[in-house]
């Protein structure tokens, strides 16, 4: 309805807001940039003589080590905070891990104690948790009495032995 008409344009107005100050970051960017590279880097007049020509590599490649020490420097300077602050949440984590722990004992105790324990003067109701437990019969079934009722082990070791025994096991099972 009119609910969501409203929140669709309250986001689309975010979206387009949001939109224009990204393109106007993007622009000043581009502009910081071409400043920067206007001021570090001006425009290259290559001179006519080799003599002139061997100056200028040289004054380039001396450029270059210049960065390169301040790169250097900076990449030190990026690794050694990086550290430090690895450092800094291992602190905080012992910090944070640091208590004692009691040492715990064995306690014997039935459940009433342990509800009055938990619950402090409130638990009144004894607890018979027997009284709780369902009652299962056990059914015996016919092959585990067979299986129970074996007997005498070399008696029927006996009866099974020889290819007499073998065909009371066939005639048995068929």
């Amino acid at each position: 309805g009119v609910k969501t008409k409203l929140s669709q344009d309250v986001g689309s107005l975010m979206l387009s807001i949001a939109k224009g100050l990204l393109e106007v970051e993007a622009r000043e960017k581009e502009e910081e940039r071409k400043r920067y590279m206007a001021e570090t880097c001006p425009g290259l007049s290559l001179p006519g003589s080799m003599q002139a020509l061997q100056e200028l590599c040289r004054e380039l490649h001396h450029k270059i080590d210049v960065i390169d020490e301040e790169r250097y420097d900076l990449e030190s300077k990026v690794s050694k905070s990086a550290k430090e602050i690895e450092d800094l949440k291992i602190k905080v984590q012992d910090l944070k891990g640091k208590f004692k722990k009691p040492a715990l004992r064995k306690v014997r105790m039935s459940a009433d104690q342990m509800l009055q324990a938990l619950l402090g003067s409130k638990h009144k109701v004894s607890l018979d948790l027997r009284a709780n437990l369902k009652q299962v019969k056990k059914e015996v079934k016919e092959e585990d009495k067979e299986l129970r009722d074996v007997g005498d082990w070399r008696k029927n070791i006996e009866d099974k032995a020889g290819m007499d025994g073998r065909k009371k096991m066939f005639e048995s099972e068929a």
